[in-house]
């Protein structure tokens, strides 16, 4: 007789409104352009998704000079610094910005924020994608940090005019932390708060705290360069339950369960749901399982395709 195994979905988990657009630029341009089109990084950190858009006719580079003259690009969710824009504006390339809409409200807040001459400190992680993207975004010279301790070392005067931004993809908690610091230190200090910090990250967090209160332990599905992903794991483990980041099915070792009883299990907001119900399979290989998910907020957000790409689109379906 199979151990019975409870499990509990998150909700919400998985794609946010941002990723789902991004992924349906790289789609839309592929079937109104013909393939190939090009990427200029991982459309959002997500090995599954990139392949499926290479198997439709998406090719990913790191950088420009990797696209043929003429190429459709298309820029990735996290978003590009200005440079790159110019580049591509000189070759003349025909470009899709598959920024999230919200990473574009940081990038605006930033360029506003040099506009009034203040000096600008970023909230978020040296090297991911978005924080690089923001960095070229904003004419000034921008203070990156991660932690309170780093707010203490900033070479910046106690009297100094400070605004902060913040990577969309933070703890919440870690990042209220930095602002108080900030706050603490500087008295004109403004910025956004954690309103910076997306919904749907928010409510991912919100949600895998609630799952931590009912379960033995949790997996978090998502790529380990998904910022957001990590810190649902991070998230799980601070409040006291043992947690996994897998990339996918194949990444669950099911020694982990030994004793579980109640199984939490949530998605990063670029997973697609196909590796929950893949991840579920595999429990169902060994385990006498009880599915259910639990209440959370339910999220209405939706943000539009570019212009061009919806007439295009529109023109597409109207010759078919």
């Amino acid at each position: 007789m199979r151990i019975p195994l409870r499990v509990l979905l998150a909700s919400p988990r998985g794609f946010c409104a941002g990723v789902e657009r991004a992924i349906a630029i790289v789609e839309h341009a592929i079937e109104a352009h013909e393939a190939p089109v090009y990427v200029r990084h991982e459309i959002v950190h997500n090995a599954r998704v990139v392949r499926d858009l290479e198997a439709q006719g998406a090719i990913f580079v790191e950088e420009l000079h990797e696209v043929p003259d003429g190429a459709v690009t298309i820029f990735s969710a996290h978003g590009v610094p200005a440079s790159v824009e110019a580049e591509a504006e000189k070759r003349g390339l025909p470009v899709y910005d598959a920024t999230c809409p919200l990473v574009s409200k940081v990038h605006n807040h930033g360029i506003r924020f040099a506009r009034e001459g203040r000096n600008i400190v970023l909230i978020g992680h040296a090297g991911h994608a978005e924080v690089e993207g923001t960095l070229g975004q904003i004419p000034a010279p921008v203070h990156l940090v991660a932690t309170a301790e780093d707010v203490v070392a900033l070479p910046l005067a106690d009297d100094a005019p400070v605004a902060y931004l913040t990577q969309t993809t933070l703890s919440v908690d870690e990042t209220r932390a930095v602002i108080a610091a900030l706050q603490a230190r500087f008295a004109d200090c403004v910025g956004p708060d954690v309103a910076d910090i997306c919904y749907a990250t928010q409510n991912r967090q919100t949600a895998v705290r609630d799952l931590a209160k009912r379960v033995d332990a949790i997996i978090v599905v998502g790529a380990a360069n998904s910022s957001n992903s990590t810190r649902l794991a991070e998230i799980a483990r601070s409040c006291g339950v043992p947690a996994w980041l897998v990339s996918d099915a194949q990444g669950f070792d099911p020694a982990w369960l030994n004793g579980t009883m109640r199984l939490g299990i949530t998605a990063g907001a670029s997973a697609p749901d196909v590796l929950v119900q893949e991840l579920l399979a595999r429990l169902g290989q060994t385990r006498d399982l009880s599915v259910s998910e639990l209440d959370g907020i339910r999220e209405n957000v939706s943000f539009s395709l570019p212009p061009a790409l919806r007439r295009l689109s529109a023109r597409s379906v109207r010759a078919g």
